[in-house]
């Protein structure tokens, strides 16, 4: 086999696990990566009228209809946490985590769902039944957990 110069240059840049970083960018390559662990990561699992929900500070969830009684730009705090995770430490709750509770922000005080068609039909006997539903939620953003 006749390697020329330049494949010869070529070849030498490559290992068998990729290619070879120079010193400067591999140094910025690790900071990245040392910068990704230092990240402070919270979630917590929250019940909101029956149902469990992930929250992070700064997401918006849409929950069931928080009635009449939270309007948009009030305050609700949830304080049934079942799991708390903070930076991989897991806090399972029994039946809740002590102390817990998730902030929260109405941003929208009623949304409407998509509508869901509901029919029911019996072939050959004449039954047909059309029924519609719409189903009304809330929009609210998490503002601060609290574990």
């Amino acid at each position: 086999m006749h390697i020329t110069q330049k494949s010869a240059k070529f070849a030498g840049n490559f290992s068998a696990t990729g290619p070879k970083q120079s010193g400067a960018h591999s140094n910025a390559a690790s900071a990245r990566r040392s910068n990704l662990l230092k990240f402070r990561y919270m979630y917590v699992i929250v019940e909101i009228q029956g149902q469990q929900f992930k929250a992070e500070e700064g997401k918006f969830l849409y929950v069931h209809y928080l009635g009449e009684k939270a309007q948009a730009g009030d305050t609700v705090e949830f304080d049934r946490v079942l799991l708390a995770d903070k930076d991989g430490e897991v806090l399972v709750g029994a039946p809740t985590v002590e102390g817990a509770k998730v902030v929260c922000e109405v941003a929208e005080s009623l949304v409407k769902g998509d509508k869901v068609i509901v029919f029911k039909k019996k072939r050959r006997k004449g039954y047909r039944r059309k029924n519609g539903h719409r189903q009304c939620f809330s929009k609210i953003v998490i503002k601060q957990v609290v574990a």
